[in-house]
């Protein structure tokens, strides 16, 4: 190891040795914390599962198409729904499948307002899944 010296006489040329002290200094330390580290991410729980044999279900659950468009008027599928009856609408959907999801495609030009009190109607009535239908735009 290479140590710079006080003497005036010397020579003024820079120390051309790299000082790895700190580097042995943070490779012990991460060692360390490797060693103590090591045994707690082997440490597993066997478990025997149990075995059953299924087939998938291919069952799609039915959906509901309400649309609203720009003068903010709401289609159930393809048949204008006065907004007051929409709920009892939603609510005979549920009752024929609880697991019925709505699709909700909204005009750009729809009034929020319109698209929020749909979505209520649709909690109030049960429905649980709303999903929001839209284009695909330009990246």
């Amino acid at each position: 190891m290479a140590m710079g010296s006080f003497n005036a006489s010397g020579s003024q040329a820079p120390m051309a040795e790299i000082n790895t002290t700190p580097l042995v200094d943070v490779m012990l330390v991460l060692l360390i914390i490797f060693i103590i580290t090591a045994p707690l991410m082997t440490h597993a729980v066997r478990v025997e599962l149990p075995r059953a044999a299924s087939a998938p279900a291919n069952e799609k659950p039915q959906t509901l198409q309400v649309s609203i468009d720009a003068e903010n008027r709401v289609f159930l599928a393809s048949e204008a729904v006065d907004r007051d009856s929409l709920e009892s609408r939603f609510r005979e959907a549920v009752g024929r499948d609880a697991h019925v999801e709505l699709h909700l495609k909204a005009d750009r030009n729809t009034r929020y307002e319109v698209v929020a009190e749909t979505m209520s109607a649709a909690r109030r009535a049960g429905l649980s899944k709303i999903g929001f239908i839209t284009q695909p735009g330009n990246p």
